[in-house]
């Protein structure tokens, strides 16, 4: 298969080449000479009363022109157009000393016409390049530290193929920046809130050799237009592959970001939700009920024990979070032994959170919608201290909700304060913590699969009908408290150690299903009631540091990882009467005979880890990493029979190795192989401990740029976990490790914006995975289950952009999921479903409001399935309006 991917894969890069042109290329060209042609910025030694930016000629007053629709320059619309285009790049970077402070000159080949997006964060002035490389002769950044008194540092970098990033951070202050045209380009003149030292004559990054000086005489002028910073779909860079914040397209695997704004412009409520955005992810559990059980599927495999919180491994935050406090979500397909341990084969998911801002923000948020939902949400952030060193954000959100299913209610409670503390030029500290109280009714249950998707004598099973108790109940809470540390020791090198602690608790009456009698209308079920107390330990330390060995440029990630995860079960079990699904009576007590369980689980991992990014040419990248993992596990039961307890080690090393070539700067071809593992905790018959589960994966694709703001992703893969515990032949009620199971598949995702306030995410997954070895023969070529053979995915939303109707916008989704196997046996099937979902808005200012409609169409369809007594229907038509204020 992989030869055949390979020949596709040169196909569709050829076509995307084509395509992708016009987003490195730059239209309308014009004749230049071929002397050095410069772009400055200047920094002036001026006192500001506050961040802003001007526009104008050198000894004219400040003005303002909106350019008529004939002086737009027009992307091209022909291949030839496009062929005739071509990249600006950025070979040198100078800082000279002038009369007024300090500019920065940027070195191009070419005088060409740039078009410039600038914004502010915080203190930091960004200004965005696009249809430019930087392309230096030591590495691809250049930064200085404190040219001038006010500003703290100035960066140029790539921040995707085609746009050079300029960021001035200004020490107190947001620098105030004038703009000038001059005849050898536009100037920026940044003011500070300092008086300016004199810094050196010529400053250059390190290892650079000094460029020539440029002649302006004669040079045509590099002219930059100024527009605003739109909101958009398309993510550049990432730090989950990595540890580092490195672009997206020099990761060599599949790495797919779900934006705040695509979070906000959807209403998402839970994980499930968020990742009907990605391709390749399947709801293995029931999302429906807003966000009580979500298991993840990531390219046919389990990620429910895969989920992080800002890089540190979470498992318990896929039911106890809020999408109150996350920033983005990063899904990371493939592997991620090698920087995070023992993992899912498929693949991680990492919440980002929100962090502090330097300058005040305040946002409140009142939602309501169908079955009686209501959510507020706060959101503050700012400054502590005059000096903006100590920073805070606190979200606090409240909800209650109930569900179609009968007699089902939810209310959730959540605040997560986060301080940062700039302990000085180089060190910083970040404090955070979450809490979270969830009172619930359990309602969790699905519905047999007689009378949902296999026909049944006595009808159809009403969607809403709950098979639980109207008393059943599933309260939990958590607590997170932890840090994250990080000290420069230079430009090149730093350390980052991170410490995070959980303590999550669930108290719960459940009734449960069972089995179905023959009849086909009386579901038994059993009674429990108990606690699960979990407690999860994590510290990761590592050093980040970037050096040359000649030509080749290389960026060390090395570190440690200190894991701790004790969990304890008290279940007391008894009977309950059964229940008629098509004449029900609640209201049945528990009877008989108690029976106890008192299970433990305790695990300690240490592992160790090196990783290092080399840039063997401007185009040619080559990812290499190893971990090797010492993992202890204790497991036992304490209940009326038997006290037992069973202690069990593993070692594992987990490689990686991946490689990107980027033909031209937009496109880039990538491969990679890594390694996965996963722990079996038991003893076969013969006493010997199980030994861990192995995933193996390859991976080729293509990432490629089809604009400025819109990339897209194909990746093929093919993937294979051995070591799978299956039945024992030969001795009934133990296990043997000769299981295998293989997925092999296609991946195509664009996201990023088509025209100003137009925005699209979008995806395609081929996902075919199967048991391939199994004691039970029967089993063998089955498809894994809750795993559709196609999806897709598609959601775009615009906004008016000028005129009287200026900010109302509309956005539109269908999320189609294909037959799925209900069981790994194969003995039902879940049928394919198009879900659409729909939304109409106002932006104005700091003001928006939102009305979202999900399932538009009522469509009865059904997300997942446990076994055959469990089919999870989906949710129904609902409306949610939403208003929202930023001050």
């Amino acid at each position: 298969m992989l030869t055949k991917q390979c020949q596709l894969l040169l196909i569709v890069s050829t076509w995307m080449w084509l395509i992708a042109t016009p987003a490195w290329a730059e239209g309308n060209s014009k004749h230049v000479n071929t002397a050095q042609t410069p772009a400055k910025l200047s920094l002036v030694k001026e006192d500001a009363v506050g961040g802003g930016v001007k526009r104008q000629k050198r000894g004219e007053l400040p003005s303002s022109k909106i350019p008529r629709l004939s002086e737009i320059n027009r992307p091209a619309t022909s291949v030839k157009q496009w062929l005739s285009q071509s990249l600006i790049q950025v070979t040198g970077v100078k800082l000279n000393t002038t009369d007024k402070g300090l500019e920065v000159i940027l070195e191009t080949p070419q005088g060409q016409q740039l078009q410039l997006t600038n914004r502010s964060q915080g203190n930091s002035f960004v200004v965005d390049i696009p249809n430019a490389q930087l392309r230096l002769l030591s590495s691809n950044i250049f930064r200085q530290e404190k040219p001038i008194a006010g500003i703290t540092e100035i960066t140029i970098a790539n921040v995707d193929a085609n746009t050079v990033r300029v960021t001035v951070v200004g020490e107190k202050a947001l620098p105030t920046v004038e703009l000038y045209d001059d005849n050898v380009g536009l100037v920026f003149a940044v003011a500070s809130q300092a008086t300016a030292q004199q810094p050196p004559q010529t400053q250059q990054p390190e290892n650079e050799t000094q460029p020539k000086q440029p002649s302006a005489e004669g040079d045509e002028p590099i002219e930059l237009v100024v527009t605003g910073k739109q909101d958009t779909y398309r993510a550049t860079d990432g730090s989950t592959a990595t540890k580092t914040d490195t672009p997206l397209r020099d990761i060599p695997q599949s790495i797919q970001v779900v934006p705040r704004q695509v979070l906000e412009d959807q209403q998402v409520r839970n994980l499930g939700e968020a990742l009907r955005n990605v391709p390749g992810v399947a709801q293995g559990g029931n999302s429906s009920t807003r966000g009580s059980f979500n298991q993840p599927l990531i390219r046919g495999f389990g990620a429910a024990d895969d989920i992080q919180r800002n890089g540190l491994r979470d498992s318990t935050y896929r039911y106890q979070s809020d999408t109150a406090a996350i920033e983005r979500i990063e899904v990371l397909k493939g592997p991620a032994s090698v920087l995070y341990g023992q993992g899912s084969l498929g693949g991680v998911i990492n919440y980002v959170t929100k962090q502090p801002l330097s300058e005040p923000y305040y946002a409140a948020e009142v939602s309501a919608g169908s079955f009686n939902f209501y959510r507020s949400a706060i959101d503050l952030s700012g400054p502590l201290n005059p000096s903006k060193t100590v920073l805070y954000r606190l979200n606090l959100a409240a909800q209650t909700t109930e569900s179609f299913l009968d007699f089902y209610d939810e209310q959730k409670y959540f605040v997560a304060p986060v301080l940062s503390w700039q302990l000085g030029d180089r060190t910083k500290i970040t404090f955070f913590g979450e809490y979270q109280v969830r009172p619930q009714k359990f309602g969790q249950q699905g519905l047999p699969a007689e009378g949902t998707v296999l026909p049944n004598p006595n009808g159809q099973i009403p969607r809403d009908r709950n098979t639980s108790e109207p008393y059943s109940t599933n309260d939990a809470s958590a607590l997170r408290v932890g840090y994250d540390f990080e000290h420069r020791f230079s430009d090149n090198w730093q350390i980052r150690s991170a410490f995070g602690f959980t303590s999550t608790q669930r108290y719960k009456v459940w009734v449960f299903s069972s089995a179905l009698a023959g009849d086909k209308r009386t579901l038994r079920r059993n009674y429990t009631d108990g606690v699960n107390d979990d407690r999860v330990y994590n510290l990761d330390t590592y050093v980040v540091g970037k050096f040359a060995t000649g030509s080749i440029g290389h960026e060390l990630v090395t570190g440690f990882n200190l894991t701790r995860i004790n969990s304890t079960t008290i279940n007391k079990n008894r009977q309950i009467a059964s229940l008629d699904l098509f004449n029900p009576v609640y209201g049945s007590q528990p009877f008989g005979d108690l029976d106890v369980n008192s299970d433990f689980q305790s695990s300690d991992s240490l592992g160790l880890y090196v990783q290092d990014q080399v840039t063997l040419a401007s185009n040619l990248k080559l990812l290499l990493g190893l971990r090797f993992d010492t993992l202890n596990q204790t497991s036992g039961d304490q209940d009326q029979v038997s006290n037992t307890e069973q202690t069990q080690s593993d070692n594992a090393f987990s490689p990686r190795v991946g490689l990107v070539y980027q033909p031209i700067p937009a496109i880039s071809l990538y491969a990679s192989y890594s390694r996965s593992f996963t722990p079996n905790i038991g003893n076969a018959f013969d006493g010997s401990a199980f030994k861990p589960q192995y995933g193996t994966s390859y991976e080729v694709g293509i990432k490629g740029d089809i604009s400025n703001q819109l990339s897209a992703t194909l990746a093929f893969y093919d993937l294979t976990l051995s070591n799978v515990l299956t039945d024992d032949p030969d001795n009934v009620g133990f296990s043997i490790q000769t299981g295998e199971q293989r997925s092999k598949g296609v991946e195509l995702s664009i996201g990023g914006e088509i025209l100003p306030g137009w925005n699209l995410i979008a995806g395609y997954a081929y996902t075919d995975a199967e048991v391939t070895n199994d004691t039970n023969f029967s089993l063998v070529g089955n498809f894994l289950n809750n795993v559709p053979k196609h999806s897709f995915n598609i959601w775009t939303s615009y906004e008016i952009q000028s005129g009287s109707l200026k900010g109302f916008g509309v956005g539109g989704g269908l999320f189609f999921v294909g037959d799925r196997q209900g069981d790994l046996a194969n003995t039902f099937e879940l049928p394919s479903y198009l879900r659409t979902d729909a939304a109409i808005f106002y932006k104005q200012d700091r003001f928006r409001a939102a009305i979202n409609f999900k399932n538009l169409f009522d469509v009865d369809y059904f997300e997942s399935a446990l076994n055959r007594v469990n089919v999870y229907p989906g949710e129904p038509f609902v409306v949610q309006g939403t208003i929202r204020w930023e001050f």
